[in-house]
């Protein structure tokens, strides 16, 4: 539980941090979000969730080992 806390946790950071920084470019990129259509947010959804578990999968992997 502590693990997922302080993912969630740094997400808010990360995306605070892109939205101080690019204010104008998120705005813009919200507004594409919502002209894309469904599947293709899905999709993009599925992949960057697939990317994340195996960056999860190799650091912990990466730290278990000996």
């Amino acid at each position: 539980m502590r693990d997922l806390l302080t993912a969630l946790a740094l997400t808010l950071v990360i995306e605070g941090l892109a939205w101080a920084a690019f204010p104008e470019r998120m705005q813009r990129l919200v507004i594409q979000m919502l002209a894309a259509p469904p599947d293709l947010l899905r999709i993009i959804g599925l992949v960057a969730a697939a990317f994340g578990l195996g960056g999860v999968w190799l650091v912990r992997s990466a730290l278990m080992a000996p």
